[in-house]
């Protein structure tokens, strides 16, 4: 019974401490986001790539299409899926082409995105939404895909951070969480998650839609008009080969514009393959976001399995989900 209490007084305790903001200031409380319909077999789903270069990963296409009719649905690939453009998968008019089909097709019920790299926010002006939001589907992907993410909340529809098909190695089974979490995200079954605890998790409880991804990308899209708000909501981020200066450096962008003044939490996911200057920064990458985010006493919790690493479990962004953070453990449980 005690804990019960403990955990309705934790949930219903945490926010910004900024209160003379929060006085200042009305707080929208968005509506319940567009949810895509979930996947049934015979459905067909698009793998296009919406930015870097496919060069050499015909094996990883195959693999993932193999993986797809599995499961019982049909896979269609973009016309310019093997395209090259210098860096990209086409040019950007090839790779919106590409893109603004699937979204029109109201055959096709889901868009998987083939890779990440760089070169989404080079084609999101140009794309229409019209006819998505009249049959709106599943757009699947992470890293670069974040700026999709973000183009869709604001347009106020669910997406899927997940795994894309340059993740699937030959030997599935090392990635068999995330493609257990891909799958039960597209179908409709339930993704509830445990996190490792942390000693610099900041111990609370909150809830509200879950939106975020790639820090990089969240840091580009400041200022534009598919920059997120995150009042009211929790945040998640994840980041990969940068110094932690960087990292640093784009929180306290983030947060001099406002970003956190009413966010209810933030989960932190891998943080991979950091670089180290000839000046150290003298503190873990962990420290580092709670000191960014030290005026603040929302929820903070670590070692979201969801990013650049093998394990990279499926999270619906917008979603509205119930976060419960302790040092021993975090407990993530996204709404049905």
């Amino acid at each position: 019974m005690i804990k019960k209490a403990c955990f309705i007084l934790l949930l219903f305790s945490c926010g910004s401490i900024n209160t003379s903001a929060q006085n200042n200031a009305t707080i929208k409380i968005p509506s319940k986001l567009i949810q895509p319909p979930y996947l049934k077999a015979g459905d067909t789903v698009a793998i296009v790539a919406p930015s870097g270069v496919l060069k050499n990963r015909t094996k990883e296409i195959t693999r993932a299409k193999e993986l797809l009719e599995s499961w019982q649905l049909k896979v269609v690939v973009g016309d310019h899926l093997f395209s090259k453009d210098n860096h990209f998968a086409g040019t950007d008019q090839e790779r919106c082409e590409d893109f603004q089909k699937a979204l029109d097709n109201p055959n096709i019920k889901a868009i998987w995105s083939a890779r990440g790299g760089y070169g989404t926010v080079k084609i999101l002006d140009k794309l229409d939404y019209t006819k998505f939001l009249q049959q709106p589907k599943w757009v699947i992907g992470y890293s670069d895909i974040t700026a999709l993410h973000n183009q869709l909340h604001t347009k106020g529809v669910e997406s899927i951070h997940a795994i894309m098909c340059v993740s699937l190695p030959e030997d599935l089974s090392k990635i068999e969480k995330s493609i257990d979490t891909f799958k039960a995200a597209i179908f409709g079954e339930s993704i509830n998650y445990t996190l490792k605890g942390s000693s610099y998790n900041r111990v609370g409880g909150t809830s509200g839609e879950l939106v975020g991804g790639n820090l990089t990308i969240l840091h580009t899209m400041l200022g534009s008009n598919t920059s997120i708000n995150v009042s009211g909501k929790i945040l998640f981020i994840e980041e990969i080969g940068e110094y932690k200066y960087h990292i640093d450096r784009m929180l306290q962008s983030l947060k001099r514009a406002g970003y956190f003044d009413y966010c209810k939490g933030v989960i932190v996911g891998d943080m991979s393959r950091m670089r180290k200057n000839t000046t150290l920064w003298g503190s873990s990458v962990e420290q580092l976001v709670l000191d960014a985010l030290e005026d603040y006493n929302f929820p903070i919790a670590f070692n979201m399995p969801a990013g650049h690493e093998d394990d990279n479990r499926a999270m619906i962004m917008g979603r509205r989900i119930n976060l419960v953070v302790s040092k021993e453990q975090s407990i993530v449980t996204f709404e049905e």
